[in-house]
């Protein structure tokens, strides 16, 4: 419905609208930037960095409101995917090592279109929008990002930006991993059971406990005593305290699952595979895949068999024991946003945002960050709320 509603709405406005231009002069802009791989330390803020501009018709600027901080912002400050994220960028290899720097950080944008490539039609200068931007590009720590336009959403109506940019990557990668991974949707969720395993609380748990919980199903999640008010306020029918004794035994009391969405990986894959439904469908989606660790290890040709003989093996053992087992990922996709961001103006999926942070101190959302326990997601506000 809501790809159909993109289409009518670029049809009508391809009838008026035949070129963009850019309305700035200026080449450079306030961003933050890493110039190596590193600690904290390799942070730096500049006056300078290079402003980014549309190459092809299909892209668009965003004035950048609120970045918000995930742990892949840590783990990319520190090289990790390194090299699957320089073939993403340069596929024939033509460029030099290195060439990402100065990288600029950061998944979640929520801001203004700015300017719109002359194939963009659902999209106008001036438009609220959001969007979870993808490992390899540019990210939104900085005042410009360009993106392509099916990356894009409008913004909720219900939010400010500093709560808007607390959503799309996480909400992104869930709805890859619930919905295209694990087969569950709107339609069919109904008195579904689904358990998230989740040693420390995070945000991954806010967004798929709201989504699934928005479509009927009955969740468990595994978290902290002190995050159980939090967890049953958002939705959570089962509650199981992974500081009252194994996780495992517990969950084995319950009835069996539908599906399990594992955002820790290691020891769990051992025994969790054991609570699902047997022939029935079920499956196994865990976030934690050795992918990227195997192909910054191996080489980006070895890494991707590796990884190919390691998901091949999983499949089958599991599928003799009637279970799927399956990787999950990020997915960019401005249409899935689409379906979020009317879940959050129905008031079905809420932001819990913990912290903002000012575009000054940046370096100190990231030691936040990387400190984990969070109970809310940590974002850094660009523009302030009163100029939006």
């Amino acid at each position: 419905m809501l790809m159909c509603r993109r289409w009518l709405v670029c049809s009508m406005r391809a009838h008026y609208r035949s070129f963009s231009f850019s309305a700035s002069l200026r080449n450079v802009m306030p961003a933050w930037v890493i110039d190596k791989y590193g600690k904290n330390e390799v942070l730096r803020f500049t006056k300078n960095a290079a402003l980014p501009i549309i190459h092809y018709p299909n892209e668009v600027t965003v004035k950048v409101h609120a970045a918000g901080l995930n742990p892949i912002d840590i783990s990319m400050r520190g090289g990790y995917g390194a090299a699957t994220m320089a073939m993403k960028r340069d596929p024939l290899n033509m460029k030099q090592s290195g060439s990402e720097f100065p990288l600029i950080l950061g998944r979640d944008v929520s801001g203004e279109i700015m300017e719109c490539g002359l194939d963009v039609n659902y999209f106008k200068p001036g438009d609220q929008v959001w969007a979870a931007i993808p490992p390899w590009k540019q990210g939104s720590l900085a005042e410009i990002v360009v993106l392509s336009a099916n990356e894009v959403s409008h913004k909720p109506k219900s939010l400010r930006h500093v709560e808007a940019a607390s959503i799309p990557y996480v909400a992104a990668t869930v709805w890859s991993a619930i919905v295209n991974t694990g087969g569950l949707n709107k339609d069919n969720s109904s008195k579904k059971r689904q358990v998230l395993i989740c040693k420390y609380f995070s945000d991954y748990v806010f967004a798929s406990l709201q989504m699934v919980k928005a479509w009927g199903a009955h969740v468990t999640v595994t978290c902290s005593q002190n995050a159980e008010q939090l967890v049953r306020d958002l939705g959570a029918d089962d509650v199981v305290d992974y500081t009252a004794g194994p996780v495992e035994k517990q969950l084995q009391t319950l009835q069996k699952f539908d599906l399990i969405l594992d955002n820790i990986g290691g020891e769990s894959e051992k025994w969790a595979l054991d609570l699902l439904k047997p022939w029935n469908g079920a499956k196994y989606v865990t976030l934690v895949t050795p992918f990227l660790h195997n192909t910054d290890l191996l080489g980006l040709a070895d890494g991707m068999m590796q990884s190919g003989v390691t998901i091949g093996c999983k499949v089958l053992k599991h599928l003799r024991k009637g279970v799927h087992y399956r990787w999950g990922f990020f997915a960019p996709s401005g249409p899935t946003l689409d379906e979020i961001s009317e879940m959050v103006d129905a008031g079905k999926v809420r932001p819990v945002v913990e912290e903002v942070f000012s575009f000054a101190q940046v370096p100190q959302g990231f030691q936040k960050v990387e400190q984990g326990h969070a109970r809310g997601k940590t974002v850094v506000s660009i523009i302030e709320d009163e100029k939006e």
